[in-house]
């Protein structure tokens, strides 16, 4: 609970901390981002695969300046990749406080963005 109250204070701070919300055209492009490519290794639900689970319950407790970090710079010795490449830093925290944070309904972020249709 002291958590969720704490990520609440920090979303609700985000633009005092001069950080500025991704466009909703670009959080879009990030949520696919996060489904496809972030799912190839863990998990297409995010639920695990060669990497580790990416779901609020999973990732409970853990800072979002980490989680935010591991984005971006990935994780040497490891096939977690830097997407540094692809991402801004800010995209990157922003990415990091969805996977905190699921929508209502339970379903993590990547699930809720709409599938491409082929």
């Amino acid at each position: 609970m002291r958590g969720a109250v704490g990520l609440l204070l920090l979303v609700l701070a985000w633009p005092l901390l001069g950080r500025a919300e991704p466009m909703p055209e670009r959080q879009t492009e990030l949520l696919r981002m996060l489904r496809q490519d972030c799912g190839s290794c863990h998990g297409m639900r995010l639920t695990g695969g060669l990497g580790p689970a990416l779901t609020a319950d999973a990732l409970q407790g853990k800072p979002w300046q980490s989680l935010s970090a591991t984005i971006f710079h990935g994780r040497p010795g490891t096939p977690m990749p830097p997407w540094k490449s692809m991402l801004s830093s800010e995209e990157a925290d922003w990415l990091a406080l969805q996977l905190l944070s699921p929508p209502p309904g339970r379903e993590t972020p990547a699930q809720a963005v709409p599938r491409r249709q082929p």
